[in-house]
């Protein structure tokens, strides 16, 4: 879990930490192997010259060929001890005496094993490398000081403490600029967000000149406020459609009342109570629309508790509610099985035969059939139809054509769009088109076909 404090910080202060952390790791570790690598290649170095000098004085050792004091190459102190650890030649500086290495070191040396040793046993400060050479029964050491290379290696270690420090902190003034640079979209995004919020200015946020992530960030942001925006328009002009449809019935009831007051004795109060039945129950309809309809648009509507129904059965029962004619029904032999919310299908297929008992002449045909992948249901009539360029307008909400302005006759325009929605969550179709033969209207609703249920048999 994160610290409190760390919380409470701005993102830049944030990644300009992250950023200087990882840096300050990666310069430590860095620091560290270079220091290690200089100071092997150094000792690999002071071992190569020691090595040379020891096989050249055993060379000299088996030609029998030793001066003395023995000849060396560079900084270092050579011996020959033989095989009773006494010293026979030694360099110009170094000890005829006493031999460098103790007599249990001499077994590891001369295997092959360079040994440090305290400087103090020559009298000279700093380590000592040693290595050793056989040569014959004999042993040439050779003893290199390793003070210099030591205070190079400490000298390397004291310069990059004291520049990695200073290094680390131009690099965190760097990424403090550079990060304010970075995120100087994100506060004109914030501050553009809040001037929305606060109403100060049209619903758009600005635009980075950068085309990245921030960028399209924003382009999404002000596509999400566009759809927001279209969103609330529609709410409100929902809002003040059912507004408008509520209170049209509302004040006929009041005038009513309002005049059977006035009347007192003389007020047919029988013919008052049916007039208000019948605006109670227009009321009840467009509420229950209403409420379906916003179940529609919520986004976390339920699922749909989908089983499988069979539309020749449905249109025959839901046709039975009408007179013949005007409504007649055609369907196949055979079973068209689509999978859907029993209800809901009859309210789509009742909503379009409402409508066409409203506006046909003489009859109102509901068919059944197949269509490939599809089942499709149509419902015709011979009314006076819907010109083309109304024909998907009439899905929209409250949308009355004008000859269907009258209350009485017409509803509140909520038909043909609860057909829509109901048809989208079923994943089908919905279309308005000319009927087959003479004038009028067919609707035509497209739904998926699904494998017959075994227990229908």
């Amino acid at each position: 879990m994160k610290p409190r404090w760390w919380r409470r910080i701005s993102l830049r202060a944030r990644l300009m930490l992250i950023g200087v952390a990882g840096l300050a790791g990666g310069l430590a570790v860095g620091g560290v192997v270079m220091v290690y690598a200089l100071a092997l290649a150094l000792q690999s170095t002071a071992d190569s010259e020691a090595r040379q000098s020891a096989e050249g004085v055993a060379a000299m050792v088996e030609a029998n060929q030793m001066p003395q004091p023995l000849p060396v190459i560079g900084e270092v102190r050579v011996q020959v001890v033989d095989d009773r650890h006494r010293v026979l030649a030694a360099s110009i500086d170094a000890d005829r005496l006493v031999p460098v290495l103790y007599p249990e070191e001499m077994p590891r040396a001369r295997a092959g094993e360079s040994l440090f040793i305290p400087g103090d046993r020559l009298g000279i400060r700093g380590p000592v490398r040693v290595v050793a050479e056989p040569a014959g029964s004999d042993t040439v050491l050779v003893a290199k000081s390793m003070a210099d290379l030591t205070q190079s290696v400490r000298l390397l270690r004291n310069i990059l403490l004291i520049a990695f420090p200073v290094l680390l902190v131009a690099l965190a003034a760097v990424a403090w600029r550079v990060i304010g640079l970075t995120l100087r979209p994100v506060e004109a995004l914030r501050t553009g967000a809040e001037e929305i919020t606060g109403g100060a200015r049209p619903g758009q946020l600005p635009l980075p000149d950068s085309h990245d992530e921030i960028h399209r960030l924003a382009v999404t942001l002000n596509g999400m406020l566009d759809r927001l925006e279209a969103a609330r328009a529609r709410q409100r002009a929902f809002v003040a459609d059912a507004a408008h449809e509520l209170r049209s019935p509302l004040t006929n009831m009041r005038t009513q009342l309002e005049v059977a007051q006035r009347l007192g004795d003389r007020t047919d109060w029988p013919a008052v109570a049916d007039d208000l039945l019948l605006d109670t129950q227009r009321l009840s309809r467009l509420v229950d629309d209403l409420l379906l309809l916003a179940r529609a648009d919520d986004a976390g509507a339920r699922a749909l508790r989908t089983v499988p129904v069979e539309l020749g059965e449905l249109v025959t029962a839901l046709a039975e509610r009408y007179a013949s004619p005007p409504v007649t029904v055609a369907v196949p032999d055979d079973p068209l099985w689509t999978s859907g919310e029993p209800e809901a299908l009859a309210r789509v297929v009742g909503n379009l035969v409402d409508n066409a008992v409203r506006h046909t002449r003489s009859t109102v045909r509901v068919e059944v059939g197949g269509d490939g992948p599809y089942h499709l249901v149509t419902v015709s009539d011979d009314g006076p139809g819907i010109p083309v360029a109304d024909r998907q307008r009439v899905f929209d909400r409250f949308t009355r054509l004008d000859d269907a302005r009258a209350r009485d006759g017409g509803g509140a325009g909520l038909g043909l769009a609860i057909v829509r929605e109901l048809v989208r969550r079923h994943g089908g179709s919905v279309r308005l088109a000319d009927a087959t033969s003479g004038p009028g209207l067919r609707a035509e609703v497209r739904l998926p076909a699904a494998s017959c249920p075994e227990n229908s048999f």
